[in-house]
């Protein structure tokens, strides 16, 4: 990445979205699942924010903390046995915030298929030791496929902060 201009003091670092990516699994058991035998949802947005997590951190380098998480559509239901798969990426990076995104898979270990269950959104934002927003590193997006999460990230990041505003000054947002 080519930067013009910048003296050392207010450059800033930069990290591929490959340098953060994170992937963990569980495995579904009894404690996770009600008593269709389905897996509690608040159970895998357990597992989605804590993956998201060591993808910010492991971008930031620092402490980072949730600072929301976008709308969440359970496609189809996960099951008791399942091993669910969750993958994080960084897709946008602001100054002190970046959005996670993270696609949620149970598989069948028995018959090895996976089933996309769902995909979600997460804002974090890297902190100091006192609490406080910090800079982070800059994105650097390689692929085609990085470069359009990217540009669709900024958009609801846009969209976002349309709706901050307008809450706090006690108006409605279209759609």
């Amino acid at each position: 990445m080519t930067v013009a201009n910048v003296t050392v003091a207010n450059a800033r670092s930069s990290r591929t979205v490959r340098e953060s990516q994170h992937e963990s699994s569980a495995l579904m058991l009894p404690p996770d699942a009600n008593n269709l035998g389905n897996v509690f949802g608040g159970v895998v947005m357990a597992l989605v924010d804590k993956t998201a997590a060591v993808a910010a951190i492991r971008h930031a380098r620092s402490t980072c903390v949730t600072a929301s998480i976008d709308r969440v559509d359970f496609r189809e239901p996960i099951h008791l046995g399942d091993l669910v798969v969750l993958k994080a990426s960084v897709n946008f990076v602001g100054r002190t915030s970046m959005e996670i995104g993270v696609r949620v898979e149970a598989e069948d270990l028995i018959s090895g298929v996976r089933r996309h269950t769902n995909s979600c959104y997460l804002t974090f934002v890297a902190v100091d030791d006192h609490g406080h927003p910090r800079e982070i590193p800059m994105l650097v997006a390689e692929s085609d496929a990085e470069k359009r999460r990217y540009a669709a990230a900024q958009d609801r990041r846009r969209r976002r902060l349309e709706e901050r505003d307008a809450e706090q000054n006690g108006r409605a947002v279209r759609a």
